[in-house]
């Protein structure tokens, strides 16, 4: 197995290469077999390319999570190949960049009256800034001119920000429009796994900080909180509707609603319980007393 995962033929550019020619084929592909010659068909490639694209930002999401929780050959494979899987990832947004082009160009009524929407359009261009940005300090000549701060901010926020674009499209597909495809749900678990291991490798290294074991109490709060949270995920067709009433009854949050990317974050809420619980099971732990401080 680990000598598998060596192999330079799935490792860096050439694991890039294996996975971009094919995603790319595949769009061509598709491309020949759509009516173009409108909006529609325009609009669907820009769907198409973005379902290939999506799981790749998922995986790169989880890379390192998963190395924490459980460190191996595979996981030190996945967390080496992170950039270039994060480039496939790119490769299927440059398709989707190219098709929103034409629409908003040689469809620009279709564009204007079906698509255009202002907040979706923050959305987007905020996530193609971000994307930008990752690609050109993807490569040394770039990223030797930033501090390590500033190329963290670059690239784990725009992980962040593409995999919460992506994570909303299909939490709404899920449960606020009707007949959620199998697909949907396929990439909405995805979305949701890929943040969850990360909320649980981050509650796994608070854990290693100290020995100092968390009361019974917060045990019991944090673990009520995560299931609450694992509750929500698989339910949000319940509470959506009437979650997002009581979130924009204040006419200033009704109003954000209209321009602020993501507001008010209905498919980011388990996931942020699950944080606060694991936050909670683990804050004695993370911030141990010493006996000197004690005193």
């Amino acid at each position: 197995m680990i000598g598998i995962l060596e192999s330079k033929w799935i490792n860096g550019w050439r694991l890039f290469a294996l996975i971009a020619f094919p995603l790319t084929a595949v769009v061509i592909l598709e491309l020949t077999q759509t009516d173009v010659s409108g909006g529609a068909g325009v609009s669907e490639m820009i769907g198409f390319s973005v379902r290939l694209a999506v799981p790749f930002i998922f995986l790169a999401m989880a890379a390192s999570a998963f190395q924490v929780l459980f460190p191996g050959p595979f996981g030190r494979w996945w967390l080496r190949n992170r950039r270039y899987i994060g480039l496939c990832f790119a490769v299927g947004m440059a398709w989707q960049g190219l098709f929103i082009f034409i629409l908003s160009t040689v469809f620009r009524d279709y564009y204007l009256s079906e698509v255009y929407y202002f907040r979706d359009e923050l959305e987007g261009t905020f996530g193609y800034l971000f994307l930008a940005g990752m690609i050109a300090t993807s490569f040394q000549i770039t990223r030797k001119r930033l501090s390590r701060g500033q190329w963290k901010f670059i690239h784990t926020g725009g992980t962040y920000v593409l995999w919460g674009y992506a994570f909303s499209v299909y939490w709404w597909n899920m449960y606020y429009y009707p007949d959620p495809q199998t697909l949907d749900a396929v990439y909405y678990w995805a979305g949701f796994s890929a943040f969850a291991l990360r909320i649980a490798a981050w509650g796994k290294i608070r854990l290693k900080t100290s020995d100092a074991a968390s009361s019974a109490l917060a045990r019991t709060a944090g673990w009520l909180l995560i299931l609450g949270g694992l509750v929500m995920a698989a339910t949000g067709r319940a509470w959506q509707d009437a979650v997002t009433t009581a979130f924009t009854t204040p006419a200033w949050s009704a109003q954000l609603e209209l321009w602020l990317p993501f507001w008010p974050l209905e498919p980011y809420l388990s996931l942020l319980l699950m944080g606060l619980g694991t936050a909670i099971l683990t804050h004695k732990a993370a911030q141990p007393r010493t006996a000197a401080a004690a005193t």
